[in-house]
């Protein structure tokens, strides 16, 4: 699932574009340097029709940076969530 993604960390705010996600982890592709085993915090704005729910559904949450390689002129970041919540939009 391709959404946006607002991932925060030591070197500030950065836009990004989610490849995959789980319940336990997210990937993603960035034009920012993350360090592996940096603390990141996010933020989805998931549509209401993608998941079928009546209105928009705000996934934030802290994680750590597992992995960090090239990828078609950007990085893909993986990282393992540590906690995560839900807000209706």
């Amino acid at each position: 699932m391709r959404l946006p993604i607002a991932i925060r960390d030591a070197g500030g705010e950065h836009l990004a574009e989610t490849n995959d996600m789980s319940a336990g982890g997210v990937l993603f592709n960035i034009d920012a340097e993350m360090m592996v085993g940096s603390n990141i915090e996010f933020t989805i704005s998931i549509p209401a029709a993608v998941i079928g729910a009546p209105a928009d559904v705000m996934v934030s949450g802290e994680g750590r940076v597992i992995r960090s390689a090239p990828h078609d002129g950007r990085k893909q970041v993986a990282a393992v969530i540590d906690e995560y919540r839900f807000e209706r939009a």
